[in-house]
């Protein structure tokens, strides 16, 4: 396991952003709106990135194993010399949240990597309680290989919900007798729905996106009635980790979902998975999705695709 902080000082933009944050992406975040009108709201909170997406990659609206999908293609050469791809699942406490918040950051990892990156629009809860996100990512996953695509090329990723999700599906895999992907990329995962951390509480005041109180609303809204939250495939804190592929971990240090990740790191690590965490200061929950607006994410996007090169055995 190596751990990383990024280093002091915190850049200009990342301090003046987080007033911006709080009001934006955390209110619609923290919203008691019915889901329809939250979903919506996050929608025009995130419209800032959308217009961000990097030069040398195309998105366009597709679809993978009948779901809705965003695919992000590179410059057709280097699409062809690489073969890879990246299947990215969104967050948004399983409740909210969209491809589309996604094709900036989606579009400087494929420029980065020369990966085709595919981002699915799974089924949601309430409408669509567990395990329906874990059926659709692990047939978006299937679909993916039913395409030819190698295992070996293929890493799979995603944000807090789709974190947790990114999780569950390789061990959904693992028990389905599929091949293990070459790596998994896992920003600030929500990988305990019995709220547990420590964090939870001790980063309340810290954290600019999400909310305590509100979280068991999503866990309400995700689990059917009566529904164990340790279950490993909601919860894969709890999961025998065996045999996953190699994990990559990045998380704020003072973001309320720091302990979901740390516990992660040392539960992946005693499971004999080759795991990376990186703590990063001053930023907040999947700052990534900001780049070129923010340093740190596009510092952190460069070291995840150094990562994902890497499992991929590309310079």
């Amino acid at each position: 396991m190596i751990a990383y902080a990024n280093p002091a000082p915190v850049s200009l933009r990342a301090r003046l952003l987080r007033l911006a944050i709080r009001w934006t992406i955390g209110r619609a975040m923290q919203s008691l709106a019915p889901p329809d009108t939250q979903r919506r709201q996050l929608l025009r909170a995130g419209a800032l990135v959308k217009w961000l997406a990097a030069r040398g990659a195309q998105a366009q609206v597709d679809t993978l194993a009948g779901l809705p999908t965003i695919t992000v293609r590179p410059r057709a050469a280097v699409a062809a010399a690489r073969e890879a791809h990246l299947l990215y699942l969104h967050g948004g406490g399983y409740v909210v949240g969209a491809a589309s918040l996604y094709v900036s950051m989606t579009t400087r990892l494929s420029r980065l990597t020369g990966a085709c990156v595919h981002l699915p629009d799974y089924r949601l809860a309430p409408e669509h309680p567990f395990p329906a996100a874990v059926d659709d990512a692990l047939a978006a996953y299937r679909a993916l290989l039913d395409q030819g695509v190698p295992a070996s090329r293929i890493v799979i990723g995603g944000d807090s919900a789709g974190g947790g999700l990114t999780l569950a599906c390789a061990l959904a895999a693992r028990d389905a007798g599929l091949p293990q992907p070459a790596g998994l990329i896992c920003y600030s995962p929500w990988t305990d729905l019995t709220v547990s951390g420590a964090s939870v509480r001790g980063n309340a005041a810290t954290e600019l996106v999400l909310d305590p109180s509100h979280t068991e609303r999503y866990v309400g809204a995700y689990l059917p009635a009566g529904m164990d939250a340790r279950t490993p495939l909601a919860s894969p804190l709890f999961a025998d980790l065996r045999g996953l592929a190699p994990i990559f971990i990045q998380v704020a240090a003072q973001e309320v979902l720091l302990d979901d990740s740390t516990r992660l790191a040392e539960a992946a690590q005693q499971a004999g998975v080759p795991t990376e965490i990186e703590i990063w200061n001053g930023v907040w929950h999947v700052w990534q999705a900001m780049p070129v607006i923010l340093p740190e994410a596009d510092a952190a996007l460069a070291r995840t695709a150094a990562f994902m090169r890497r499992v991929w055995g590309l310079r």
